[in-house]
């Protein structure tokens, strides 16, 4: 069974991009354009990780997360962060939010997807 990824943000070309280099990976991959939907598919659906933009219209990541985290208390769904603004404030933000990790744009591949097989690694 692939492991499933969903990966939520607000721009079609990061989704498109992340989904297709996660698929040639071997992940199984959804998608969310929001903050509301991508927290109503991670509940649904109950990915391994979550691929999160922080910056987003309707629930922003931070928020998406913390709904996340309200129905998952005991973490079974990894979420790591994304975003362009990469300062302290955003990276401390996520973690207390309850991301486990946090990634800056442009996002580089090979960095993320250790970032994935780490946390999966972690849990399971």
């Amino acid at each position: 069974m692939r492991p499933k990824i969903l990966v939520v943000d607000d721009s079609a070309t990061v989704r498109d991009l992340l989904s297709r280099r996660l698929t040639r990976k071997g992940y199984e991959v959804l998608t969310a354009a929001d903050g509301r939907e991508g927290a109503n598919l991670a509940l649904s659906a109950r990915p391994a990780v979550v691929l999160m933009d922080l910056h987003m219209p309707v629930l922003d990541g931070w928020q998406a997360t913390r709904a996340i985290r309200e129905k998952d208390p005991d973490r079974s769904i990894a979420i790591i962060a994304l975003t362009a603004h990469d300062s302290s404030r955003d990276r401390s933000t996520a973690i207390a939010a309850g991301c486990d990790d946090f990634d800056s744009k442009p996002i580089s591949m090979p960095r993320l997807i250790l970032k994935v097989e780490r946390l999966l690694a972690g849990r399971g």
